[in-house]
């Protein structure tokens, strides 16, 4: 049944009420917006006045004054009345200062207002994005760090290949995350504000309230552009500000989106190998059935909300596209869903790898026992060498591990029961010379390769040095993981 003012009667996204954190739903609330609205008219009208526009600085103290008091019940019923939701808020707003209500979008149309404050906001929402991937590469830091010499079965097309290092395979996600990091870092030098352009991007309205003077209109562009926080606005626009920044944004997101995916696969492939495990809490059920399960369900969320935000990079795509001439309005609603439904599931995201990261269990036994059947597959190029050395026929030795291998393999995949390859060998008396370096021969360490220097060289010249650039990023406030 229905209880009216409920709000548990009504749907409400997951990602607001389960996934993300609540900074980044207050960056993307409503109030933070129409507080943004009110801030560009003010500084609209404190830039007119320092231009010679009459414009008073009483009226632009009342318009500042202002700015939190928000009736947002009268807001509603001036959209509901005026089908439109700029002027019901200038509205609103001069009735907060009658005063200074008629200084209030001066030459502006709705886009002065909206457009502008997407870019505040999603500059805003980066910013959060780049402490939350700080944060997680920080984290999978220390964890690389820590295991950068523990040998591990590699794998290609997820069968067995060549030894790698725990440390070394962090690292692989290490440097997805850092790419992200450096697209968003350019994302945001590059991201223009919109500025005063007027209904179709010509400044004709501008250049009416300054009588013609195209100077003054150029220095009201770049003042408001300095007031707001950005180096620069974008030269020309229609309309709006160009969607292919939506469309370059959403790309940057998505490649987060693609980074996490790929490490929690991982995950939850090297869990069904019961090598690595998540952080599993004292309490925490792994299945409402079978009580001995640990379940990788951190990676498996993050696996379904980057999905998610993989296929919004499309979205956008299409939104830019489809920009008629100066513009259409057939980008609003999406625009409305996409990117804040973006930004919410990347916070999510980026809370769950942190949580993951961080608390990341190595079950150092399992990864020796996983590999040491294949190790002594591994083994045997390093045991005819060695036994060629001591006066063997290469060519017979060669034919004989070929026929000793196979037949090990045979009987691994017939009886399921361990490699009894090196036991066939010390059998064999054409390897008697061997038998007694076969253990040290087959020591995983042999079989890394540059893993641990590689580790060492990565963390030292490339995200050690990141880290420090960032170090006001780093923090210990990690988001509450809610399910």
């Amino acid at each position: 049944m229905t209880v009216q003012g409920d709000p548990r009667s009504v749907y409400a996204s997951p990602l607001v009420v389960r996934y993300a954190s609540p900074t980044m739903l207050e960056i993307f609330s409503e109030r933070r917006k129409i507080e943004t609205w009110r801030l560009l008219w003010t500084e609209l009208a404190d830039a007119q006045r320092e231009l010679g526009l009459a414009v008073t600085a009483d009226q632009v103290a009342a318009l500042r004054a202002a700015i939190g008091e928000i009736d947002f019940e009268f807001a509603a019923a001036e959209e509901k009345r005026l089908r439109h939701d700029v002027m019901a808020h200038i509205k609103t707003f001069a009735r907060a200062c009658p005063a200074a209500g008629g200084v209030i979008h001066l030459g502006a149309t709705s886009c002065f207002v909206g457009d502008n404050t997407d870019l505040i906001v999603m500059r805003d929402a980066c910013a959060l994005v780049q402490k939350r991937l700080v944060n997680v590469i920080a984290a999978l830091a220390v964890f690389a760090g820590n295991h950068a010499r523990l040998p591990t079965q590699a794998y290609t097309h997820f069968q067995p290949a060549q030894l790698t290092t725990v440390g070394k395979r962090a690292c692989l996600w290490l440097q997805d995350l850092m790419i992200d990091l450096e697209d968003l870092d350019h994302f945001v030098a590059q991201l223009g504000f919109r500025g005063v352009k007027g209904t179709t991007g010509t400044q004709a309205s501008f250049l009416k309230l300054f009588d013609g003077d195209h100077s003054k209109v150029k220095q009201l562009d770049d003042a408001l552009t300095a007031k707001m926080g950005f180096a620069h606005a974008w030269p020309v626009t229609g309309q709006t500000y160009p969607r292919k920044v939506d469309a370059k944004l959403l790309s940057v997101l998505a490649g987060v989106a693609i980074s996490a995916h790929k490490f929690a696969v991982d995950m939850r492939l090297l869990s069904h190998e019961r090598e690595l495990e998540e952080p599993f809490e004292k309490s925490q059920v792994g299945s409402s059935a079978m009580a001995y399960k640990r379940n990788p369900m951190r990676s498996e969320r993050i696996t379904s909300l980057a999905r998610y935000v993989m296929t919004l990079s499309g979205d956008s795509q299409q939104m830019a596209a489809n920009q008629w001439l100066e513009r259409t309005l057939d980008d609003s609603a999406g625009k409305r869903i996409v990117i804040p439904e973006a930004f919410l599931a990347i916070d999510s995201i980026l809370s769950l790898y942190r949580n993951v990261a961080s608390g990341l269990v190595v079950n150092p036994g399992v990864v020796n026992a996983n590999l040491q059947d294949e190790l002594d597959f591994m083994a045997t190029e390093n045991i005819l060498m060695e036994a060629v050395r001591a006066g063997g026929d290469r060519q017979d030795l060669h034919e004989r591990i070929r026929k000793h291998s196979l037949e090990a393999a045979r009987r691994r995949k017939e009886t399921g029961a361990k490699s009894d390859l090196m036991e066939r060998l010390r059998a064999d008396q054409a390897f008697g010379s061997v038998i007694d370096a076969m253990d040290s021969l087959r020591d995983p360490a042999l079989f890394v390769g540059r893993s641990a220097e590689q580790v060492e060289e990565f963390l030292t010249e490339h995200v050690y040095p990141t880290m420090e650039k960032r170090r006001d990023l780093l923090d210990d406030d990690a988001v509450e993981i809610r399910v």
